[in-house]
Formats: structure tokens, C-alpha cells, sequence
């Protein structure tokens, strides 16, 4: 019997798998163990393995495929052994001219069938777990654009449409129009006198179209036009949202950095900790001030807002495939030494695409570095839910008037906070890098 090759499940966010590659054909003979394809999901890349030794004897889907987890994406058996059974429905559809009578009538009923469901409200283009989702939290998914394959509405589309939108009331649900954001009850709650009742049915609106942009790649010079998939539709996916949902405000500021340069030169003169750098100070520093500021140590839901007890600090890095955010679980309760060695593990891991996607969420806080590109503030966007994230800037000599009256230049390096104004005010945000700056101050090892 043939072995089936399933798209593996990568993490419990993971829906969805995109075949960048197939590294091997059809009539090839493989080992177990040999890869047989590297796949993409939003997070990292990984490659697929032969299940069982034999021969490749169908390979289902093509390179660029999305193809939802736990998929038969391939086959091996003995050569001459029949997988047609395996092969997925919509690779097998025959011409509509070659039907026999009797699959005619089967395909027909199948038109209908679909047309009913379609009618009756239930969408063919939704997944099971999106629908239910959907359906508990008064969303019609039908509506959603989806990101799932062939523009699925997965369940992550509907996660995502939920973001900043508050829950509704049963007389709300009832009265139903057009349900805003936010409403005039307790935490937000829509009710129904948030909600206006249409005495016809209203004309929709024409969405906006989007730019029309019209070059010629001669005229131009264009190298090349690149498809918005993976990480990068996900990176711009969350930033847009997170920039519509949310109010963003960010405070620059600078800290003394002799304390922080001291440690580093420390480290590095020494043998057996020279691998601990300034961005691995910077976390221990964060994690250890973040726990007296619960309130930035949260998450903005709409309707509620969730501190946290212990810091799950996420960090930015920069990886070919775009930027991931890998996090530090309980990074609080970790020593110097303990932090720089997950920073090194999960940024290693994001950049040869072998990340955990589990790894890449649940983080509480969030700490962006642009001080090696040499930028002295910048304005962070939000990782949303999170109420806060920390930019961190280079070193710049900065004029500090001195006991004796006099001027001299002390290394500073730039601190760019963005926080949440939903979720708290400037004080709280500026009390957290007044602490900031004591703390690096004060940093010794």
C-alpha cells in the first residue's frame, strides 16, 4: 500500500502551508528520511520528509501551492501501484464533454448541491473552524476577505477582523445594521441604542478602488514583480491593523549609555561571556524594569484590558524572509547569561527559517533594535495586542552641563517608546523610561 505524505501541522496557529519547492519528481526513487519538498508557513520555512523508502509515485500539488495542513500532498509506493484515490478531488475533474451519462448527473447534483448551500447562507469558501468562530462571536464570515488557499476564510481572518471590535448584546445582534467598533456601554459594549435601523435598505457605499499604477518594465527598468505571500503579507497584515485599531503615541528619550558600554567591554574581554552583546543587556534591562509597570506589560482587547504578571518579552529580527518576533517566555525570571542564550537560539532559528511557530507568539512586550543601522529614533509600531514597544537607538555623544558648570559629551543612547493611549496615558509611559534610564545607568555586572 502506498505511504500517504501529509503537509505537516506546524504549531496550533498553523492552517496552511505553502510548497516553495518540490526536491524531487515524480518516478524518483527515495530513501526514508530523503526531503521531499521545503514548505512556508507565515512564521518559518521547514522541509517535508519521506515517510517510508520507495518510489515517488504522485506528487499533488505544485510549487507556490497553499495547501491546508494535513493535505496528502505527495505519495510512495512500489512502482505501477494506482494512487489516483489519493489524489486530491479538484486534481481529477474531467472535461465536461468526456462525461458519461451518469457522472453528468453526479456532477449536476453536485452544482446544485453547492448552489443551495450558497443560497441557504452557508459559504463553501469558509473553514469549519472559521465558521464556528465566526458564528460565537456574531461575525458573518462570508463577508471576510480570505487568506486561506484559493481565499479560504480561515480561522485567522476572522482572529483578525475580531481585533478592536467590541462584543455585542443579543438586542444589538437583533437590531442588526451596521455595528461600530465601539459603543456607549460599559467597556465599549455595543448596545442597541448604538445601533441605527435603516427604513430601507441602504445603498452600499462603493469601496475605494485601489491605485491604478501603470508602468512599463522597459521604460521603467523594473527587475521583477514579487507576489505578497508569507511573512511579508503577514508583517503588513499586522502593522496595518495594528495602526487602524489601535492609538499609537511615541515618547523619545535618551539614557547615560557608559554603564551599559562598560558591561559590554566587560563581556567581551572576557572569555567565557564575550558572546553576550548590548541588545542581550537591553532585554535582561527591559524584563527587569517591565515588571513594575503592569500596566504596560498588557494586552488592549477592546473591551477589557489583561496585565500580566511575568514578562514574555518578544524581540524584532531581521531574517530573509522578513521580520519575525520570536519571544523569551518568563524573560523576568532569567539571568543575564540565561536571556542572551535564548536571544541566541530563537534568532538563529528565525533566520534559517527552522523557528517553532509557537515560538513566534504570547509575548506580552515587545523590544525593536535599530541601533547597529545607526538610527537615532525612529516611531515602532505596535505588535498588537500589546499595549507597549520599546525602540532601541544608537550611541551619540549628547552635551550634559556638569557639577562645575561646565559642558561635557557623554555616550547616550536613544530610547523611541510606543505604547497604546487606549490602554494608558503619557505618565505611566513616561515613568517606564524615566526607569529605563535609571536602570542602564545604574547597570552592573
Amino acid at each position: 500500500m502506498a505511504t500517504e505524505i501529509l503537509m505537516p501541522r506546524q504549531g496550533q496557529s498553523v492552517e496552511s502551508c505553502i510548497i516553495t519547492g518540490w526536491k524531487v519528481k515524480e518516478g524518483d526513487t527515495v530513501t526514508e528520511g530523503q526531503a521531499l519538498c521545503e514548505v512556508e508557513t507565515d512564521k518559518a520555512t521547514f522541509e517535508v520528509p519521506a515517510l517510508a523508502a520507495g518510489t515517488v509515485l504522485g506528487i499533488f500539488y505544485a510549487d507556490g501551492a497553499d495547501v491546508p495542513v494535513l493535505k496528502v500532498i505527495a505519495a510512495i509506493g512500489a512502482p505501477g501501484e494506482d494512487v489516483s484515490a489519493l489524489r486530491p478531488v479538484a486534481e481529477a475533474k474531467p472535461e465536461a464533454g468526456n462525461l458519461k451519462p451518469e457522472e453528468k448527473t453526479v456532477a449536476a447534483e453536485v452544482v446544485v448541491s453547492s448552489f443551495k448551500s450558497q443560497v441557504s447562507g452557508v459559504s463553501c469558501g469558509v473553514s469549519p473552524r472559521a465558521r464556528h468562530l465566526a458564528e460565537a462571536k456574531g461575525i458573518d464570515a462570508s463577508s471576510l476577505a480570505g487568506s486561506g488557499p484559493e481565499g479560504r476564510v480561515i480561522e485567522r481572518d476572522v482572529k483578525a477582523a475580531l481585533e478592536g471590535k467590541a462584543p455585542i448584546s443579543p438586542a444589538a445582534k437583533a437590531k442588526w445594521a451596521s455595528i461600530p467598533n465601539f459603543g456607549s456601554g460599559i467597556g465599549g459594549r455595543v448596545l442597541a441604542s448604538d445601533i441605527q435601523v435603516p427604513s430601507a435598505a441602504p445603498v452600499p457605499a462603493p469601496a475605494p478602488a485601489a491605485p491604478e499604477v501603470s508602468y512599463s518594465a522597459e521604460q521603467m527598468g523594473a527587475l521583477k514583480e514579487i507576489a505578497v505571500k508569507g511573512v511579508r503579507k503577514v508583517v503588513a497584515g499586522r502593522m496595518l491593523s495594528s495602526m487602524q485599531t489601535t492609538a499609537q503615541l511615541t515618547m523619545h528619550t535618551s539614557a547615560d549609555a557608559r554603564a551599559i558600554l562598560a558591561a559590554r567591554k566587560k563581556f567581551k574581554d572576557s572569555a567565557d561571556k564575550s558572546s553576550i552583546t548590548i541588545n542581550d543587556l537591553m532585554l535582561y534591562a527591559v524584563a527587569q524594569t517591565l515588571v513594575n509597570f503592569p500596566e504596560l506589560n498588557a494586552y488592549w482587547l477592546g473591551s477589557k484590558m489583561v496585565q500580566f504578571e511575568n514578562v514574555h518579552l518578544g524581540f524584532a529580527v531581521d531574517t530573509p524572509r522578513g521580520l519575525m518576533v520570536p519571544v523569551i517566555r518568563f524573560a523576568n525570571k532569567l539571568s543575564l547569561e540565561e536571556i542572551a542564550a535564548e536571544a541566541k537560539r530563537l534568532g538563529s532559528a528565525c533566520i534559517k527559517g527552522t523557528v517553532d511557530p509557537d515560538a513566534l507568539k504570547g509575548g506580552t512586550f515587545t523590544v525593536t533594535n535599530l541601533g547597529a543601522a545607526g538610527i537615532e529614533m525612529f516611531t515602532p509600531v505596535l505588535n498588537a495586542p500589546e499595549v507597549g514597544i520599546l525602540g532601541i537607538c544608537n550611541v551619540q555623544p549628547k552635551p550634559v552641563m556638569n557639577k562645575a558648570g561646565g559642558v561635557e559629551f557623554i555616550p547616550h543612547m536613544g530610547l523611541s517608546f510606543t505604547f497604546n493611549h487606549c490602554a494608558t496615558d503619557g505618565a505611566p509611559a513616561g515613568r517606564f523610561l524615566a526607569a529605563m534610564r535609571d536602570m542602564l545607568a545604574g547597570l552592573k555586572f
